[in-house]
C-alpha cells in the first residue's frame, strides 16, 4: 500500500540530512519522491549507465557491487544510494540490486540536483557521503590503479645536452642515482643511465670529456604524469627500458625506474610487520620502518580511509614493540615478575601517521621488589632506545616507561588514577588525558583490565573530573578565522599553515574521549569512540554523524598532506597551507571545523547535540 504524504514526510524526517529541513522544505522534498516496487533479483542499475536518480529504501534490502562485481555493502531500510553518480557526471559508479522484495523511493535526478543547489546541509552530506562510498570501496593498491604522478622520482636531476661524459657520470655518483636527463633549453633532448657510460663509453674507451650527447639516448619515448602505473610497466617490457621520462608539456618532471616498480610492489604492510619481527637488532629494524612513509602514501593514493591507514602503520609499531620486549628478554634474562608494556597517544589509539613519537609505560606486577626494578628499567631502556632508533623519536615530555614515574607496580597505577580524578589540577588533567588513551602491546594483558574497568567507574561518578577534563579540552580550538577563512599560525617556521595535528585531529580526539569517560566506553580508537557514543545516544543521531563526516574530513586530508610532502622528496608534518586546496576542498574542509566547534561548545553544556 502506497504511502499518504504524511507518512513519507515522517519517514524521511527520521532519515539524515532530511531531518535538519524546516518542516515546509520537508514537505516539498517528500512531495517530489516517487515510489518504485521492488523484487528480488531485480536489477536497479548497472555501471556506466545514466542515473536516474537518488534512491531510498523504504522496505528490503540491495546488494550494491563494483564495476568488477566486488561487494561494496549490503543496504536496508531508510540507506540511501546512487548520490556516488549523480555527484560525479550523472553515470552510475556501481552496480545495484535487490536482494529482497520491498519498496524504493526514487527522487529524479533533476529534483536532487536542485535540492543540492539550494540546502547547504544536503549538499555538504551528500559529497561527504561519495567520498565515503568511494573509499569504502578502494581495493587493494595496483599499478592498474596507480598514476605515474605517485611512482615516480621527482625533481630529476638534470645536465645539458654539452655537459661532459665524466661530469654527468659524477652527478650521477653524487646524487645516487641511475640516470640523468638531458636537457637541450627548456626541453627533454635526451636520457643518459648508468648502462649507457658502462656500455657506450667504458667498453668501448671513449673520451669521457666529450659531451654527453654523443652517448644520450636522444628524443627517448616519455609518458605524461597522467599514465598509469601498467603503462610503465609495459613500455618497460616491450621496449626493455630501465627508465620511462615522465614529461608535463614538454617539461621534464620525473622518472620512473624499474626500481619503483619493484619497491612500489613490494611494499605493504603485512610484509613490513613481518621483517620487523624477524629483525635481529634496532638497526635491521630501522631499516625496514624506514620504508613507512611509502607505505604511507601507497595507501592514501589507494583510497584508503585514514582509519585503515593509521591503524596498518600503527600495527608495524605495534610489532617492533614486541620484537624489541623479545630482545630485551633475550639479553637480560626472563622478567621476575609479570609486566605490561603499554602505549598511550597515537600509538595506544592506533592513530599513526607518517609523523610519530613514542608514548608508553610500564605496569609491574604488586609482587615486585626494590630489587628487580634495575631489570624493568634496563628493559625500558632498551625498548625505548630501539624505537628511538626505529623512528619512533623520545615523547619531548618524557611520557615513557624509561621515567621510573611511568615504570611502577600495578597499585601506585591505581593510586595515580585515583589521585587524578579526585584532585584534578591542570597537571592531573593533561596525564589523565594521555593515560585514558592506554592500549596493551606486551605482556601480562591481566595487570590493566581490573585498573581500567575501574578507572572509567571512578572518573564517570565525578561530574567535576569530567568538567575539569572539558574544560581542559578546550585548549585545542579549530582554526576557524574570520569572514569564511582559517586562523593560520601567525608566526614561527610553519606561519600561515594550519596544524592539522593540535588544531584539527586532536579536538576530535579530546571530545570522544570525553565521550567514553561519560558513557565507560573501553575502546580508546578515536572513530571507535564516536561510532560507539553515537549507538548509545550521547550524541543526537544528526550531531554524531556530522561529526564522524567532520573527523572523516579532516583526517583524511591531515593523510593526504603528509603523503604528497612524501611524493615530493620531504618528510610529512602536520603543518598545511590552505592554498595548496581548491576552493571547494577549503570550504568542505571549514564546515568540518564548524562541525567540532558546536560540538565543544555543546558538550560544555552537558549535551552532545547540535542545535
Amino acid at each position: 500500500m502506497p504511502l499518504s504524504a504524511d507518512d513519507l514526510r515522517r519517514f524521511l524526517g527520521t532519515i539524515h540530512p532530511y531531518d535538519s529541513f524546516p518542516a515546509a522544505d520537508l514537505t516539498r522534498i517528500a512531495a517530489q519522491f516517487k515510489t518504485l516496487p521492488l523484487k528480488a533479483e531485480d536489477v536497479i542499475y548497472r555501471h556506466g549507465e545514466p542515473c536516474e536518480g537518488l534512491y531510498v529504501i523504504l522496505d528490503g534490502e540491495v546488494e550494491i557491487t563494483s564495476d568488477t562485481g566486488e561487494v561494496v555493502s549490503h543496504l536496508q531500510a531508510r540507506n540511501s544510494f546512487g548520490e556516488r553518480g549523480l555527484m560525479r557526471g550523472g553515470l552510475t559508479g556501481t552496480n545495484a540490486r535487490a536482494l529482497s522484495d520491498g519498496e524504493l523511493l526514487l527522487l529524479p535526478t533533476d529534483d536532487f540536483r536542485a535540492l543540492i543547489a539550494a540546502n547547504d546541509s544536503a549538499r555538504r552530506f551528500f559529497a561527504r557521503s561519495r567520498a565515503r562510498e568511494a573509499a569504502d570501496a578502494a581495493r587493494p593498491v595496483a599499478l592498474t590503479e596507480t598514476r605515474v604522478d605517485r611512482l615516480m622520482a621527482v625533481d630529476p636531476i638534470t645536465c645539458t645536452v654539452d655537459t661532459s661524459i665524466l661530469d654527468a657520470a659524477r652527478l650521477m655518483r653524487s646524487h645516487r642515482i641511475s640516470a640523468l636527463g638531458i636537457t637541450d633549453g627548456d626541453r627533454l633532448a635526451g636520457i643518459v643511465t648508468l648502462h649507457d657510460i658502462n656500455n657506450r663509453v667504458v667498453a668501448e674507451g671513449l673520451d669521457p670529456s666529450r659531451p654527453v650527447r654523443q652517448i644520450m639516448t636522444a628524443n627517448p619515448e616519455t609518458l605524461p604524469p597522467s599514465a598509469i602505473g601498467s603503462d610503465v610497466l609495459h613500455m618497460m617490457m616491450e621496449r626493455r627500458f630501465g627508465h620511462v621520462p615522465v614529461v608535463d608539456n614538454g617539461k621534464l618532471v620525473g622518472i620512473v625506474t624499474q626500481t619503483n616498480l619493484t619497491r612500489f610492489q613490494a611494499t605493504n604492510s603485512a610484509s613490513l610487520v613481518r621483517d620487523v619481527a624477524r629483525a635481529e637488532d634496532a638497526g635491521a629494524m630501522a631499516a625496514v620502518t624506514a620504508h613507512i612513509p611509502r607505505l604511507l602514501v601507497q595507501l592514501v593514493g589507494a583510497g584508503n580511509r585514514h582509519e585503515t591507514v593509521t591503524r596498518l602503520i600503527t600495527d608495524i609499531a605495534d610489532a617492533a614493540t614486541r620484537r624489541l620486549l623479545a630482545l630485551a628478554e633475550a639479553q637480560l634474562g626472563a622478567p621476575p615478575v609479570p609486566y605490561l608494556w603499554l602505549a598511550c597517544g597515537s600509538q595506544g589509539r592506533q592513530e599513526q601517521t607518517g609523523v610519530s613519537d613514542q608514548d608508553n609505560c610500564l605496569m609491574l606486577d604488586d609482587a615486585v621488589t626494590e630489587a628487580d626494578m634495575p631489570y624493568f628499567a634496563e628493559l625500558a631502556k632498551f625498548v625505548s632506545d630501539g624505537l628511538d632508533a626505529a623512528g619512533y623519536f623520545y615523547c619531548p615530555g618524557d611520557m615513557m616507561a624509561t621515567n621510573p614515574r611511568w615504570c611502577q607496580p600495578v597499585h601506585v597505577w591505581r593510586g595515580y588514577f585515583r589521585r587524578w580524578i579526585e584532585t584534578p589540577n591542570p597537571e592531573a588533567q593533561m596525564l589523565a588525558s594521555v593515560m585514558f588513551d592506554l592500549r596493551p602491546i606486551g605482556g601480562t594483558t591481566a595487570l590493566f583490565e581490573d585498573l581500567q574497568r575501574e578507572t572509567l567507574e571512578a572518573a564517570a561518578r565525578n561530574s567535576i573530573f569530567v568538567a575539569h577534563m572539558v574544560s581542559n579540552s578546550l585548549k585545542h580550538i579549530p582554526p576557524l578565522g574570520l569572514l569564511r577563512g582559517f586562523a593560520t599560525l601567525r608566526s614561527g617556521e610553519h606561519k600561515n599553515r594550519i596544524d592539522m595535528k593540535l588544531n584539527g585531529v586532536v579536538p576530535i580526539v579530546d571530545l570522544g574521549r570525553i565521550y567514553a569517560l561519560r558513557g565507560q566506553l573501553e575502546m580508546v580508537n578515536t572513530r571507535a569512540r564516536l561510532e560507539a557514543a553515537h549507538g548509545a545516544g550521547l550524541v543526537s543521531q544528526s550531531g554524531g554523524r556530522d561529526l564522524l563526516d567532520a573527523y572523516d574530513l579532516i583526517a583524511q586530508t591531515r593523510l593526504e598532506h603528509q603523503a604528497t610532502l612524501i611524493r615530493a622528496g620531504g618528510k610529512p608534518d602536520n603543518f598545511m597551507s590552505p592554498n595548496v586546496l581548491s576552493e571547494f576542498e577549503r570550504s568542505h574542509l571549514r564546515d568540518a571545523f564548524v562541525v567540532v566547534r558546536t560540538m565543544q561548545s555543546a558538550v560544555t553544556q552537558g549535551r552532545g547535540v547540535i542545535g
